[in-house]
């Protein structure tokens, strides 16, 4: 196994759920308004990710919010690529945020050792066999369209049912491309083709998701979801920064299911959660 490899591998023996630090690289972030949309702000903003606690730093250069556009990966790659060779050189454990395998492709090549892909493949096939070329760590999100559709599609028999079935159909796919099953993480997709009440009931049943035999993401963090259930008297949803509190009650649920990791934007909050989460399941386990 290649060193990218190795350090892959090791993503999946730390014994803890992971504190992921988003980094938007874009000017229209849902979560943050494009504050860190250039090189030397993306890479001020994920050292101090990295110096709070998280444990790897998502580098995205597309945003995939509700309504959002399309980016070529040209674009993409200018965004992410300095950010992602720049941080991989200072020794951070690096995951690419991207549904095209074009930029997976670059930044593997620059040092990241994780792909994160939203689609889970089906926005470009050709991922997956960049992935299992390079060993990476693969994270296969739940995906029923673009931004621009995914609201309409989000209609489910049994929303829990539903997902592990689409997933696990994925992860045949996955495998069929040379993914190795030691390197896949699933991530059922919280707001993407997801009402409230659907995301609600993924989080709520991570056990059936964990049940197809991979470890599992939770992406949770500054959602509208979460800005709902915050929402003031009059029914205006929580900001997005004013939902970070909600994010933490989100992470140390979690990590008492035993998720892989979260998906965190601010880090300290989270870290401290994840912490109280595995303390509780510990806890658990004893009695």
């Amino acid at each position: 196994m290649g060193s990218l490899g190795a350090r892959a591998a090791e993503l999946g023996g730390v014994g803890r759920t992971l504190v992921v630090g988003v980094v938007n690289v874009t000017p229209d972030s849902f979560s943050d308004g494009g504050r860190w949309d250039r090189p030397d702000a993306a890479l001020r903003h994920a050292r101090e990710l990295r110096a709070h606690g998280a444990d790897v730093l998502d580098v995205g250069g597309e945003s995939t919010r509700p309504g959002s556009q399309r980016v070529p990966p040209a674009v993409e790659i200018d965004r992410v690529l300095p950010v992602v060779a720049e941080l991989a050189a200072e020794g951070a454990v690096v995951s690419v945020d991207t549904v095209h395998a074009e930029t997976a492709e670059a930044c593997l090549r620059a040092g990241a050792a994780v792909v994160n892909d939203v689609s889970g493949g089906l926005a470009d096939p050709e991922i997956l066999a960049v992935a299992a070329r390079h060993g990476a760590v693969y994270v296969l999100g739940h995906w029923r369209g673009d931004p621009a559709t995914m609201n309409e599609r989000a209609v489910y028999d049994d929303v829990v049912t539903d997902v592990c079935a689409e997933l696990a159909a994925r992860v045949d796919v996955a495998l069929a491309a040379g993914v190795d099953p030691g390197t896949l993480v699933l991530d059922p997709g919280l707001g993407f083709a997801k009402d409230a009440a659907h995301n609600w009931q993924l989080l709520a049943h991570l056990d059936r998701l964990q049940a197809l035999g991979h470890p599992v993401l939770v992406g949770a963090s500054r959602k509208r979801f979460l800005g709902t259930l915050l929402a003031d008297d009059d029914g205006t949803p929580a900001p997005p920064a004013a939902r970070d509190a909600a994010t933490a009650a989100v992470s140390a649920l979690a990590a008492a299911a035993g998720a892989w990791g979260v998906r965190v934007h601010e880090v300290p909050g989270n870290r401290d959660a994840v912490r109280v989460g595995e303390a509780l399941a510990a806890a658990r386990g004893a009695s």
